[in-house]
C-alpha cells in the first residue's frame, strides 16, 4: 500500500513546487532589460525557441566563430548569503566574454542559464538585469536564456548561473600566440578587485576570522568588506578591442583561476617563458588583507588570485609605450609587469624582499 497524505485533489504543477505563472511574469519583467542590449546583428527580443544572430548585419566578412562558457564560482554563495544579486550577473558576462577577447574576438551575444529551487522573482531580477549591464558594457546581446524552478534540486534560496557566449573574429585577426616573440613586453591591465576565482578561499578565511562583512574593511574605512569582495570582474573587451583589430597586440590572457602562474603559459607557443616581475605594481590593499588574514605565501598568491593584474597584454617593445597610452585613454590602469624571454614554456612571477609580505626575495614558477 502505496501512503499518501494527498486529499483527492487534482494535482498541479505548481503544488509541486514549479510556478508557470511566475516563470511568465519573469520573462515579461526582464524583457525591457533584454531590449536595452540590442546591437547590428542581433534584435535581441526573447520568446522564442533560440535566438538569431546575424553576422553579415555585423559586419564580419570572413569571420571565425568563438565560443566561450563559464559560471561565477563560490563567489555566488557570498553574494547569496548577503542578499546582494545585482552584481554576480556581470561577473558572469565578464567571465566569458574576457574569455573571448584573448582570442581577439569580439563578443556578439550572450545566453544565461538561471537555476534555482523556487523562483524569487525579485533576485532573478536582480540578477538578469546585472547580466544585462554586463552584456552593454561588453558590447554583445543577450539573445536568450533558460530559468529553471527544480524543486529539491536546491536549498532555499539558493540559485546557480552558467553564461554561454559566442564572438567573432575576422580570419586574419584572430590571437593564436603565434605572433609572441622573445623580447616582447607584458602590460598588466588593473584588475577591479577578487574578480571571479579564488573565493572558497575567501569563504573559509571569512568564517575562520570571523569577518564582520558589513562592517568597514580594515585596509579601506570608507568600502563595506562585502562591497569589497562582491565588486564586479572588469571587462576588457571594449578597451582592447580596436588594439586587437589594429594588429597591435601578439597575445591576452585574463588572469583566473591558476593566476598570473598558469594562465599567461596558455597564450605562449613552446620555447618561450613569460617572466613577471611583482615589483612592477603595487599590491592591492585587498589582495594585502588577504594574504595577511591566511599568511599565504607569495607563491599561492599568485596561483590562486589575480593579485591586482586581470589581463596580461604581451605587445611588442617598440608598440609598449603607445598601448599602454591607448589602453589608459580608454580608462584602464597599466603596468609594465615583466617580458618574455627564451627558455620552456611556462611562467615565472619573482619579487624582492617585502613584496608581497616575503621575508625575502622570491621566485615561483609554473612550466605549462
Amino acid at each position: 500500500m502505496v501512503n499518501s497524505t494527498h486529499n483527492g485533489e487534482p494535482y498541479t504543477y505548481a503544488k509541486a513546487g514549479v510556478s508557470i505563472a511566475a516563470g511568465n511574469a519573469l520573462v515579461k519583467a526582464i524583457a525591457p532589460l533584454v531590449r536595452a542590449t540590442r546591437r547590428p546583428g542581433a534584435d535581441a527580443e526573447i520568446g522564442g525557441f533560440g535566438g538569431f544572430f546575424d553576422l553579415k548585419a555585423a559586419g564580419y566578412e570572413d569571420p571565425l566563430l568563438v565560443a566561450a562558457n563559464d559560471g561565477v564560482g563560490t563567489k555566488l554563495k557570498l553574494a547569496i548569503d548577503s542578499g546582494r544579486h545585482d552584481g554576480v550577473g556581470i561577473d558572469l558576462v565578464a567571465m566569458c566574454a574576457n574569455d573571448l577577447i584573448v582570442q581577439g574576438a569580439e563578443p556578439l551575444f550572450f545566453l544565461d542559464y538561471f537555476a534555482t529551487g523556487k523562483l524569487d522573482n525579485g533576485v532573478a531580477e536582480a540578477v538578469i538585469a546585472g547580466i544585462a549591464e554586463g552584456c552593454r558594457i561588453a558590447g554583445c546581446a543577450l539573445i536568450g536564456g533558460e530559468t529553471a524552478e527544480m524543486p529539491g534540486m536546491y536549498a532555499d534560496g539558493d540559485y546557480d548561473l552558467a553564461g554561454f557566449c559566442v564572438g567573432a573574429v575576422e580570419r586574419a585577426q584572430a590571437l593564436t600566440g603565434n605572433k609572441v616573440a622573445e623580447g616582447d613586453i607584458i602590460l598588466g591591465l588593473a584588475s577591479s578587485g577578487v574578480h571571479s576565482n579564488g573565493f572558497s578561499l575567501v569563504r573559509r578565511l571569512a568564517a575562520d576570522r570571523g569577518w564582520k562583512l558589513d562592517r568597514p574593511a580594515l585596509f579601506d574605512q570608507d568600502v563595506r568588506l562585502i562591497d569589497a569582495l562582491l565588486e564586479p570582474t572588469r571587462i576588457y573587451v571594449k578597451s582592447l578591442l580596436p588594439l586587437v583589430r589594429a594588429g597591435k597586440v601578439s597575445a591576452l590572457a585574463h588572469i583566473t583561476g591558476g593566476g598570473l602562474l598558469e594562465n599567461i603559459p596558455r597564450v605562449l607557443p613552446g620555447g618561450l617563458h613569460a617572466s613577471v616581475d611583482a615589483d612592477g605594481w603595487p599590491q592591492p590593499r585587498l589582495m594585502a588583507f588577504l594574504q595577511a588574514q591566511g599568511n599565504i605565501e607569495p607563491e599561492e598568491m599568485a596561483r590562486t588570485f589575480n593579485c591586482g593584474i586581470g589581463m596580461a597584454v604581451v605587445v611588442r617593445e617598440a608598440d609598449a609605450a603607445e598601448i599602454a597610452s591607448a589602453l589608459e585613454a580608454a580608462g584602464e590602469t597599466v603596468f609594465r609587469i615583466g617580458r618574455i624571454v627564451a627558455g620552456e614554456k611556462g611562467c615565472t612571477v619573482s619579487g624582492s624582499a617585502e613584496t608581497w609580505s616575503a621575508r625575502g626575495p622570491w621566485t615561483a614558477t609554473h612550466h605549462g
